[in-house]
């Protein structure tokens, strides 16, 4: 699940995490990495984004952990499954999915009071060049962004070779939500764009957990933005009607670099 710059004045400043807070981190991630992977075997047409979520939910209490987004400000669902012009938080629903389709399932779980967040678009079936085009370009913007992590340096160093990458190839990136701080609390600082420029923004410090889940658009970037019922958390559809893709990896800083640990191992 994403964040929007408008929620982060809420947020909780992230303290570097513990040698044992760290193991933590990691076992939470990689159970949100197996259910993300055991999850997604399930796509194909047919099989609605409820069951997927089901599937999902089931796994993750079978592996000793709980779904983080159940409740979560009112958020009914164990996943969020976001299908087509669908950006983010598509709430799973009795919709079949087609061939064709692209669709985002975004996990997180919680073990000992840790947090593991992670998503990936997949493709079902046989796709149309430019959504297996917007697909590929999503997930690299992630792992540029990725990437250019140093300890000490900047969000706006992510955000730039983001925006840099998905601009060259014609897509456009959502500027106002983004990754986010994570660890401890399901959602806190540093708020990570999809845009910025280098040397601006918050510091990276080292040996705390982050987000990085930019959102691509085939089209414009504007979006549109919908109520769940009895929820605080709002789903939004890109304006346009066209296309978005997105892909998330849980990151830890370390002091020379970075480590994903939501690689399913």
């Amino acid at each position: 699940m994403v964040y929007s710059i408008g929620h982060m004045s809420n947020s909780r400043k992230q303290a570097p995490l513990s040698r044992d807070e760290i193991i933590k981190m990691k076992t939470v991630c990689q159970m949100a990495a197996q259910v993300l992977s055991h999850t997604g075997r399930f796509v194909k047409p047919g099989i609605t984004t409820d069951e997927l979520d089901l599937i999902a939910d089931d796994f993750t209490k079978s592996i000793g952990g709980t779904s983080a987004c159940i409740g979560y400000g009112g958020y009914p669902k164990a996943t969020c499954i976001s299908v087509n012009e669908v950006v983010c938080h598509g709430v799973p629903s009795s919709y079949k999915v087609k061939e064709g389709d692209i669709l985002n399932i975004d996990v997180t779980v919680k073990k000992d009071g840790f947090f593991g967040d992670n998503s990936k678009t997949i493709m079902v079936g046989k796709v149309s060049s430019n959504a297996a085009d917007l697909v590929d370009t999503a997930y690299k913007a992630m792992m540029i962004g990725i990437e250019t992590i140093t300890p000490n340096g900047f969000t706006g160093d992510i955000g730039f070779e983001t925006n840099k990458l998905v601009t060259r190839r014609g897509y456009t990136t959502i500027k106002e939500i983004g990754g986010h701080g994570i660890g401890r609390v399901f959602h806190g600082d540093p708020f990570i764009p999809a845009f910025g420029k280098r040397g601006k923004g918050e510091k990276i410090i080292p040996w705390t957990c982050f987000t990085v889940e930019p959102m691509v658009n085939e089209g414009t970037d504007e979006f549109i933005e919908f109520d769940i019922p009895n929820s605080g958390i709002k789903y939004y559809k890109t304006a346009d009607k066209k296309l978005s893709a997105q892909f998330e990896h849980t990151v830890l800083i370390t002091d020379t670099g970075y480590e994903i640990l939501t690689l399913n191992n």
